[in-house]
């Protein structure tokens, strides 16, 4: 069995006020429990609150232990790291996975900057958790007692990753940030057209594509990226690493999930317009459970 709960569920910015209550208003910050394995898939400003909670919990019973997936740097996936309470103990023990940056940059850098004076008070150093730092790129990690991890690279303006849990039959999928692949070389118009060009952008758009659905197949629960409509993604919104969410639902019917948390919710689409698009843009029976994540919500594979 894994249980999934959402403690942060927006994307790009922290969002208060009583328009954000229902869906909640924190960024990405996912509890996964395999068994009594803790998995963490972000740090975004959702990670105060389990962080409190976390101490409230379990500290009293032992010291905590766990896993923690960044998915990419983003503030927004990352913000939450200094204010998460468990690193203040020394007690406590966290391995963090995440892909390697540009120019030899990892999460572990990127915290050092997040961290720095200039930034903010208290160093990564100066955390009195143990924590290790793994750099991943695509690959499967074996956890332990039948819990295994794969990653994905997906497409965003950043290195990226998906994560693929898979626990005793069990399978929890997050894909977020990412975009549909497309080909950016098919304007015949252009003076620098180049059919071969064409061809190959062709090839690797369906060759990704596949990939993408070979990743999710299957899954019994699917985190997805979802923070437009087809209309709005339409309207600017594309090579902004985000997934329209008529999108997300084709790819996930496609891959045969099972159910689908439509994802990091745009910040100004206030509970009102996001149960608006419950209403009007989940279609009904289709095989497939389609749920607006928010935040404090629990699922179980």
């Amino acid at each position: 069995m894994l249980q999934v709960r959402f403690w942060g569920t927006r994307g790009s910015i922290a969002v208060t006020g009583s328009s954000a209550v229902e869906f909640g208003g924190n960024t990405s910050c996912i509890e996964l429990r395999a068994g009594g394995r803790l998995i963490i898939i972000d740090l975004g400003s959702g990670a105060r609150e389990l962080g409190n909670h976390l101490i409230a919990e379990n500290f009293k019973k032992s010291p905590i232990d766990g896993d923690i997936f960044i998915t990419h740097t983003h503030l927004d996936h990352l913000i939450g790291f200094p204010m998460f309470a468990p690193l203040f103990f020394k007690s406590n023990t966290f391995r963090i996975h995440g892909p390697r940056l540009p120019e030899n940059g990892s999460v572990r850098s990127a915290i050092e900057i997040m961290t720095s004076y200039q930034f903010w008070p208290v160093r990564l150093s100066e955390f009195a958790a143990k924590l290790t730092f793994n750099i991943i790129v695509e690959t499967t990690l074996d956890l332990g007692g039948g819990l295994k991890v794969t990653s994905k690279l997906l497409n965003h303006p950043v290195i990226t990753l998906g994560y693929r849990f898979e626990y005793h039959g069990k399978t929890v999928v997050t894909a977020f940030d990412t975009e549909p692949y497309r080909n950016l070389f098919t304007d015949e118009q252009s003076p620098f057209y180049s059919a071969a060009a064409d061809s190959e952008g062709r090839k690797t758009v369906k060759e990704e594509s596949n990939r993408m659905l070979e990743f999710i197949s299957g899954a019994d629960i699917l985190i997805y990226d979802s923070p437009y409509t087809e209309a709005e993604y339409q309207k600017g919104k594309q090579g902004w690493g985000h997934t329209p969410l008529e999108y997300a639902i084709r790819c996930s019917k496609e891959a045969g999930v099972k159910k689908l948390i439509v994802f990091h919710h745009e910040p100004s689409k206030t509970d009102k317009v996001l149960r608006e698009i419950e209403e009007c843009n989940f279609p009904k029976n289709i095989g497939m459970e389609i749920i607006a994540a928010k935040e404090g919500m629990s699922l179980t594979a």
